[in-house]
């Protein structure tokens, strides 16, 4: 045992409940000196995640003043950060919450052996997940390339339950120097987006619980049918969360799955939905280059366009089509955008448009504040069709029939288009709060005409796969 303190670098693991490596170090008693480091890595994030993150940061640094810590707060290259607080402090330790992106991942491995080469105990820990995704296996010993298999895998697994969240932290004799939140500006890249954001989110650890309670009591039930129709309150909303870890996984299966005993039709479904997010992590730690490149090498030779005019239009909500336009601006709107429209504006721009999938997975990651890079990467190359279980490229989403399908009374295109309503609302009028000055934008303006035909569009994409196959 040891009286030296304990530094705990907290990244996306937001909380003091179901928190393993936060509940194991206040077991020790040893003094712990919370850390959120602003570095390289942290620093490229896209404008909606990072101002979110920052958000996030300062609302858990407000939890940690409850119980006697401190949030200290330092700017720098992991490392090189680590090894001066190690120095200030006289810490003979640095534990954090294991993430699995391929930058995280580089970058831990080389602060794990740094630090252990200097003699310092330096320990990771899960918590960002249900299980770690090397855990699963298939029966030949690899990992799961089709999502079924592996939900029926994991399904019946036992899954710890969620830690209590912790009580008190024993603070060092001096705490070290932090630096100040607000001077490192992480809503700079928003604009004036932001005011327009912020009062659709749902901030720390307390939001994030009562947001689970409150789905669990009622939405879950209906979940399997409603979860597909944009203009219903029928989602968790969680994703937000789970991003920063203002909730663990652990919490929100348990919740489900005892929903799931009670006869609450939906919360199986519920289940799948979180186990796919799962499903995205065990392929980017298996096959990391998911995120950047396609999954599929076989489609790299495809026709796809860069960036081009076609999809500024659809960036802005512009293409003509109500439903893409409607997605587009509720994300700049509200900061996210819901599952079902996010699987029409990808299969819209990568085939419709015959756009690359990165382009669209850029801006979701600059736009959406619960931006996961796994989640996304995975998204996208299923709509695209390059990625691993996707939806066959052939399978081109139509979405005026789409939007028949999932809007029939066409609530959720009039809650984000003014140029659709006599008297629009103020959700619909707030986009052009939100967006750019610079694209000249006017709710008074008509509304466009579709960039291309649908059924011209969906001609060309098959096209092109026939010569991508020939």
């Amino acid at each position: 045992m040891t009286d030296a303190p304990l530094i705990l670098w907290f990244r996306r693991d937001l909380r003091v409940s179901d928190h393993p490596m936060l509940s194991q170090a206040v077991k020790t008693g040893r003094p712990l000196i919370p850390v959120f480091i602003l570095d390289p890595e942290t620093e490229g994030l896209g404008a909606a995640p990072k101002w979110r993150l920052g958000l996030g940061v300062e609302a858990f640094a407000q939890t940690l003043d409850s119980l006697g810590a401190r949030l200290i707060l330092r700017r720098g290259a992991a490392r090189e950060v680590l090894e001066r607080l190690i120095a200030e402090t006289g810490a003979t330790g640095v534990w954090w919450s294991r993430l699995y992106d391929p930058a995280s991942v580089a970058r831990d491995t080389e602060v794990k052996a740094r630090l252990k080469s200097l003699g310092f105990d330096a320990r990771s820990f899960d918590g960002h997940l249900l299980r770690e995704p090397w855990t699963v296996e298939t029966g030949q010993g690899g990992y799961y390339r089709v999502y079924t298999p592996y939900w029926r895998a994991v399904r019946d697994r036992a899954v710890p339950e969620a830690a209590a969240a912790i009580s008190r932290m024993h603070a060092p004799e001096v705490w070290p120097a932090s630096e100040s939140l607000p001077h490192w500006a992480l809503a700079k890249a928003m604009m004036r987006g932001a005011t327009i954001v912020a009062p659709h989110l749902h901030i720390g650890e307390a939001a994030a619980l009562a947001r689970l309670d409150r789905f669990v009591q009622g939405p879950i039930a209906h979940y399997a049918q409603a979860r597909d129709l944009p203009a219903e309150d029928a989602t968790s909303g969680l994703s937000e969360n789970l991003a920063y870890g203002e909730i663990g996984p652990r919490a929100i299966w348990h919740a489900g799955w005892r929903a799931m005993q009670e006869g609450k039709a939906g919360a199986e479904t519920f289940l799948k939905e979180l186990v796919w997010r799962e499903f995205a992590y065990h392929l980017m730690h298996h096959t990391p280059h998911i995120t950047q490149s396609n999954w599929k090498v076989e489609w790299d030779g495809f026709a796809w366009r860069e960036d081009n005019k076609d999809a500024e239009y659809w960036r802005r909500g512009l293409t003509g089509e109500p439903f893409v336009d409607a997605a587009m601006r509720e994300m700049y709107v509200t900061g996210r955008m819901h599952n079902r429209a996010r699987m029409i504006v990808a299969s819209y721009l990568t085939k419709h448009l015959l756009t690359h999938w990165k382009v669209g997975l850029d801006w979701f990651a600059d736009c959406l504040v619960d931006w996961d890079p796994a989640a996304n990467a995975m998204g996208w190359q299923w709509a695209a069709g390059s990625g691993p279980d996707a939806s066959p490229f052939f399978r081109i989403f139509n979405p005026a029939t789409q939007v028949e399908k999932f809007d029939p009374r066409a609530e959720y295109r009039h809650r984000f288009i003014a140029e659709l309503s006599r008297k629009p609302g103020q959700l619909a009028l707030s986009y052009f709060d939100a967006v750019p000055q610079s694209w000249a934008l006017s709710p008074t303006r008509p509304y466009p005409k579709p960039l291309i035909d649908l059924a011209e569009g969906r001609n060309r994409a098959l096209d092109a796969y026939t010569r991508r196959n020939s």
